[in-house]
């Protein structure tokens, strides 16, 4: 909560501001699996705005050693996989599965599997849906509107600008099989890609 309250500030300094709905779907019994697009580290920012109680982040081993970002997503709590190793990543994601359900945990967890501020999303990895199936819990999807009206990533520049942030409805995953992991993905991405067009004023 501390860290919480420190990076939120941040969002004075770079003239960023967020417009947040539907924070009430968060308001699941029991944990859940967060979905949502990744577009830089100001997504730092509109984390702290929506990040609900009792909620961890998985994030790649390799943000451990970025610097201050590395270090405040240590503080933070964030389980690190390493992405490289197939077998040790499935173990980690299994364990996290075991954790959400025993200790009441929400997760949070970035399914493009890297930064990406093209305005839309990229395919989605199936590996939080397989947690989500794994622990039978909800599926919530998060989506920021496009940075692309006032952040260039390849220059690092940017001016002010205002965020939609937008929390969807949760999606059952109860009685679903691995079978079903590729239409859960399929259903989350086509959901959230068409929430990130509305939000940006960007045609589908």
């Amino acid at each position: 909560r501390i860290i919480k309250a420190i990076v939120r500030t941040f969002k004075y300094f770079f003239g960023v501001r967020f417009e947040v709905k539907g924070l009430e779907n968060f308001n699941v019994e029991g944990p859940a699996l967060i979905v949502s697009n990744h577009q830089s580290v100001l997504d730092m920012m509109g984390l702290m705005e929506v990040l609900p109680d009792n909620c961890v982040q998985v994030g790649k081993k390799e943000l451990l050693y970025t610097g201050s970002v590395g270090l405040i997503m240590y503080l933070g709590g964030v389980i690190f996989i390493n992405r490289k190793s197939t077998s040790s990543a499935k173990m980690v994601m299994s364990e996290v599965a075991k954790t959400m359900v025993a200790e009441n945990v929400k997760v949070w967890v970035y399914p493009e599997g890297t930064r990406n501020c093209t305005g839309d999303l990229l395919p989605f990895k199936k590996g939080a849906f397989h947690l989500a199936v794994q622990a039978q819990v909800p599926v919530i999807p998060v989506v920021y509107s496009s940075f692309t009206t006032f952040y260039n990533p390849k220059t690092k520049l940017f001016t002010s600008g205002k965020v939609k942030v937008e929390v969807l409805p949760p999606i059952e995953t109860k009685g679903l099989t691995l079978d079903d992991v590729t239409d859960l993905t399929d259903r989350c991405f086509s959901t959230m890609r068409e929430t990130l067009f509305r939000l940006s004023g960007h045609p589908s």
